[in-house]
């Protein structure tokens, strides 16, 4: 298996070495610009790209002279990446969040294009956090916060929330103590108390070396948790859970916030163990996300998904009389 930075580079490779004519220039600024968003402007130093990266970017590049220059490309597209203003907070965690879960124990892990100073001063924040794992069924939020310096280099804090204190101190000591790879972890000063905060000094890993930390987290859990069968031990459980998070939060104004020993009661029922990154469905990215008078913009007309999937099968049956074609992951 080959890692690359950017999936947009394997789809430039199947296209030049599959249907070459279905390449216009369109198209190559499309690939071009996620490719070069994704891998960080190509800067060694963030981590991410990779030599067929850059092979495909070059590529693009010596066919499409005309392309926007590399630098500013990025920049227009960071710029409208990490505008999230008037987005709510949870229009900002579902805006690039994956969710892991094992038995009825879900997690987030979140995205946030911020630094984690600006995150914790949202108003009404722990109130809309509660809100969040409350209605998607979540018992803790890991926000991971990033944001570039002038030179493209990351830099990332993260957070653990939960409305109880047991899911918040395990996950914390999972993420604290991991080791493949060490993320380095502070603890940074909170103003909430169910929310600790970390400056995370290892700035190359990213959600997806988190993942699976907190997936083998989950599995471990789930290991220790099935044998916990003792009505007693639900009811320490329930000591545990802290309903407010914080003094100064009005009780009666939160809603029921996922109890931790709700968990084991199920678990021990027999609730199904699925141990499994879950596709979460969210919703299309609201268009305050986006960056006004973009200059990426251009005159370009107006193209939806079902547009580009059209442009591709006419010009497919154009250059081959029809002839059906194959796409990764039609096999």
């Amino acid at each position: 298996m080959e890692t690359v930075g950017s999936c947009a580079t394997l789809v430039t490779e199947y296209i030049h070495h599959n249907a070459p004519e279905v390449l216009d220039r369109q198209v190559a600024q499309l690939l071009y610009g996620a490719i070069v968003l994704d891998c960080v402007n190509m800067a060694p130093e963030a981590g991410k790209v990779t030599p067929k990266d850059s092979h495909l970017a070059c590529l693009l590049e010596s066919r499409f002279p005309d392309l926007p220059p590399r630098g500013a490309l990025f920049q227009s597209l960071q710029s409208a990446k990490f505008d999230i203003s008037g987005l709510s907070t949870e229009q900002i965690l579902l805006k690039d969040m994956k969710a892991v879960s094992r038995g009825d124990l879900r997690l987030a892990v979140s995205a946030v294009y911020m630094t984690l100073d600006m995150f914790l001063q949202r108003k009404s924040l722990q109130r809309e956090l509660c809100e969040f794992c409350h209605k998607h069924r979540f018992g803790a939020v890991v926000a991971m916060t990033i944001s570039f310096n002038e030179c493209s280099e990351p830099h990332r804090q993260l957070a653990v929330y939960s409305s109880s204190t047991l899911y918040r101190e395990e996950v914390s000591q999972a993420l604290e103590k991991a080791r493949n790879p060490s993320l380095c972890i502070s603890p940074m000063s909170s103003p909430f108390n169910d929310i600790k905060s970390y400056l995370q000094g290892n700035a190359l890993a990213s959600r997806k070396k988190v993942l699976p930390i907190l997936k083998n987290f989950l599995k471990e859990w789930d290991k220790k948790q099935v044998h916990c069968g003792e009505a007693e031990d639900f009811d320490e459980l329930d000591n545990h859970f802290d309903p407010t998070g914080s003094p100064g939060i009005d009780r009666d104004a939160r809603p029921d916030c996922f109890s931790a020993s709700r968990h084991h009661r199920r678990r021990l029922l027999g609730a199904e163990d699925s141990g499994t990154e879950e596709d979460f469905q969210v919703p299309a990215t609201p268009m305050n996300s986006l960056v006004e008078g973009c200059p990426l913009d251009g005159g370009l007309p107006q193209i939806s998904a079902e547009a580009i999937l059209e442009k591709f099968s006419c010009m497919v049956g154009e250059a081959g009389g029809n002839k059906d074609v194959s796409w990764p992951g039609d096999q």
